[in-house]
């Protein structure tokens, strides 16, 4: 099977196979890449993850979990944005990445030690939690988040107007996180002008769970500077047909006239 195909049938895995799924997105980008051999070589992060926690009940070491990754080196890179800070095996190598990167190594080690830790698809700022708790987790270095701090947060990322909700902090599934990676991949691929690889991940948002009108503009983007007018306008359409904001609307229907117009000669 094709590394896509690895990747969607590790998520109809039961339970899913959420960190080999990941692994097997990297590998789209990195022919290289054996995730095999990288899952075994997790054994021994889990060793050296396992032996320094503390003898607490197991719904009280998701902390001390993050905690021990930090005093192992992983950190969120502060260095200018590229592809290897959401590349899990990069990650791995590196012990620098993405706060949702950061968080799919500590989810898969607490899934290893049997630890119950949960991903949040906060804006902005991936975090975690434990069910039940009165508080959120910052992946990178495990430093706890009350409603206070999640009120600033998300205003440091979305600016002094945002207001958090109740569905900022719910727990999300593995397709979440994957297609959230995914739009982070696709996003990384493009500063980089690496078009063909940027589409890789556009259309893997596609597949993994319900598209927005963003995801098929951002695919159409990649088409037009491909120079692919037919497969720009297909996107252009489901856009058309998600949108709901008239402006846009208007805007959207504007594009697909030009783009149903024979090209000038000259």
């Amino acid at each position: 099977m094709s590394p896509r195909q690895n990747c969607l049938a590790c998520l109809d895995q039961e339970p899913p196979a959420l960190f080999e799924a990941a692994l097997w997105i990297a590998a789209e980008h990195d022919p290289t890449l054996q995730p095999a051999e990288v899952l075994r070589e997790f054994n021994t992060l889990q060793q050296q993850i396992s032996v320094a926690l503390p003898a607490l009940p197991v719904q009280e070491l998701a902390q001390p979990l993050l905690r021990r990754l930090s005093e192992l080196d992983f950190r969120e890179d502060d260095s200018p944005p590229r592809p290897q800070v959401a590349l899990l095996h990069k990650v791995i190598q590196r012990r620098r990445g993405q706060p949702l990167s950061l968080a799919l190594v500590a989810l898969e080690l607490a899934r290893r030690l049997g630890i119950p830790l949960q991903g949040v698809n906060f804006p902005g700022h991936f975090l975690l939690r434990v069910a039940g708790a009165d508080h959120l987790l910052d992946p990178c270095g495990g430093r706890r988040l009350y409603t206070r701090d999640c009120r600033e947060l998300l205003m440091r990322c979305q600016g002094a107007q945002a207001e958090l909700s109740a569905s900022h902090m719910r727990a999300c599934d593995g397709r979440s996180m994957l297609q959230r990676l995914s739009r982070n991949l696709h996003y990384l691929h493009l500063l980089e002008e690496d078009y063909l690889a940027a589409l890789k991940d556009a259309e893997r948002v596609l597949l993994l769970g319900e598209p927005t009108v963003a995801d098929h503009l951002a695919r159409a983007e990649l088409y037009q500077r491909l120079e692919c007018p037919h497969a720009e306008r297909f996107d252009v359409q489901r856009a058309l047909l998600l949108c709901d904001d008239p402006a846009q609307r208007m805007l959207l229907a504007e594009r697909l006239r030009q783009l149903a117009s024979p090209p000038a000669l000259h």
